[in-house]
């Protein structure tokens, strides 16, 4: 339901040097001024971060490692029956915590010893060219708030259930590990704006919202959807289509409602070949030919 880089909730550095977290009305934490608070001083944490310190950890209260408790507790069922085996293995070998929200230093601690893979605090907006390039480094940019207690099965934007059971479970995979790498190269090769929106609708139709053929069922390895309770009981009704280079970088998609359009490699090799070879030789050029 949404992409990262392109928040809901954008941030505002007061003249007094404060960090804001501007919430849409519609928020479900819009009214709630402790909420507010703690999301000004998280974002605070993110914005005052140097790359190579360690990351300063959140201050998390009882309500809200509960709010973490419980969508783990439902999503680790919900994985068994819907996620692929490469995911459900990867999960195993992170081994996050359950009970409570870990911390983003103690992710990277747990995945740069599996695939080198390591988490940089987010504010809220991301440029696209370095959220994407950084990722050839094997840096992830996270937020570290969480969604507010009212609702916890619902997130209007990226929050750490996303972007750490979604996306640092398949991070912890060899192969889908390889695969981020490679969108980070493709990123950090191109030059013009086209090509890299190009580049990152590819990686929101399968790193994201990806699903693919196995034991004879569809399941899914996208964070998108592994990390959302309602998206995931949903996505086999969808409109289902072919992977498709072209036809994957040209799809339009609305980021505030559930995916009606996924597309579906037959096996993780199939997805490394179309998808891997493509970040692997692409170009400016080779995009616009596409396009």
């Amino acid at each position: 339901m949404f992409e990262e880089a392109q928040y809901f909730a954008p941030v505002a550095t007061t003249e007094d040097g404060g960090v804001v977290v501007e919430l849409s009305r519609s928020h479900p934490g819009f009214a709630d001024e402790v909420y507010r608070a703690r999301r000004n001083a998280i974002a605070a944490l993110a914005v005052n971060h140097t790359v190579g310190e360690p990351i300063p950890a959140a201050e998390y209260t009882e309500q809200e490692h509960e709010v973490w408790a419980s969508v783990t507790r439902e999503l680790k069922i919900k994985h068994r029956k819907y996620a692929t085996q490469e995911y459900v293995d990867a999960a195993e070998r992170l081994g996050l915590p359950q009970e409570r929200i870990p911390q983003l230093q103690e992710v990277s601690e747990l995945l740069e010893p599996l695939t080198g893979f390591r988490y940089l605090p987010a504010a809220g907006l991301v440029p696209l060219r370095t959220f994407y390039g950084v990722l050839a480094d094997g840096y992830f940019h996270s937020t570290q708030y969480i969604r507010h207690h009212s609702v916890p099965f619902y997130t209007p934007e990226p929050d750490v259930v996303h972007e750490v059971i979604g996306h640092a479970n398949a991070l912890a995979g060899d192969r889908y590990a390889a695969l981020y790498r490679k969108a980070g190269e493709a990123a950090r090769r191109v030059e013009t704006d086209a090509a890299l929106e190009f580049i990152s609708k590819i990686f929101w139709f399968t790193l994201e919202f990806g699903v693919m053929t196995e034991q004879n069922e569809l399941r899914a390895y996208g964070a998108g959807i592994l990390s959302s309770y309602g998206e995931i009981e949903e996505f086999r009704g969808m409109d289902i289509r072919d992977l498709d280079i072209r036809e994957m970088g040209t799809t339009a998609y609305d980021i505030t409602k559930y995916q009606d359009v996924l597309f579906r490699a037959e096996s993780l090799e199939h997805l490394e070949d179309v998808v891997g070879g493509f970040w692997d030789g692409c170009d400016d050029d080779s995009i616009a030919r596409l396009a």
